[in-house]
């Protein structure tokens, strides 16, 4: 057997940290500016190469570009989220797929068929999995906005029932959270909130 050195890693630059990590904010207001479709093929493009258990990748994304789209969706946002989902140039829902097993074959080649098997009469093991799973996803996919030098604003403020059945109804999607994304408009950030201190937050053995 051949010896190969261990592969270094390139590092993000400090351009790429302040981008994706130390200045970026929530935006809460958007410019006009449009969204192009090519532009959010590349944010998926990007969010899809998340690590997930057993690579069974449960999120679903669907783009809302449309006034008509906009305002089907603002009839479930908590009011205090709906003038601004309606200016953003687009709005992302994540969904997870509780259906997620039937992609096995194709994400998982070598055990594809027994895990779809194995999970085919798993229905609560699969909820819990989607919904944890696609969580993680959605942390990538708020960092491939930013990658692709655009604004994101999460919102949990909605009803999941009312959106599932305006847009997932007889399908096996369920939403998980709204998404405005954009280019930040006027007065886009509120005051920088403090983060937990390493001292707090981090331990070691």
């Amino acid at each position: 057997m051949t010896y190969r050195e261990p592969q270094a890693l390139d590092v993000l630059d400090d351009a790429g940290r302040k981008l994706l990590f130390t200045e970026a904010r929530t935006a809460n207001t958007f410019a006009a500016t449009a969204v192009t479709d090519h532009e959010l093929a590349m944010i998926w493009e990007l969010a899809r190469w998340s690590p997930t258990a057993a690579n069974g990748q449960p999120l679903r994304v669907l783009f809302v570009c449309t006034r008509d789209g906009k305002e089907r969706l603002v009839r479930h946002l908590d009011e205090g989220n709906r003038a601004k989902t309606l200016s953003a140039p687009a709005v992302a829902v994540l969904a997870y797929d509780v259906d997620f097993h039937e992609q096995m074959p194709t994400v998982f080649p070598a055990r594809g068929d027994l895990l779809r098997a194995a999970f085919a009469d798993q229905t609560e093991a699969r909820e819990s999995l989607a919904a944890y799973n696609s969580a993680l996803q959605t942390g990538v996919f708020l960092l491939a906005v930013r990658a692709a030098g655009l604004a994101a604003g999460p919102m949990a403020g909605f009803d999941k029932a009312g959106v599932d059945e305006e847009f997932f109804a007889g399908t096996s999607w369920r939403s998980h959270l709204v998404v405005n994304i954009g280019h930040p408009g006027a007065d886009p950030w509120f005051p920088r909130l403090p983060r937990v201190p390493l001292g707090d937050a981090v331990a070691w053995v």
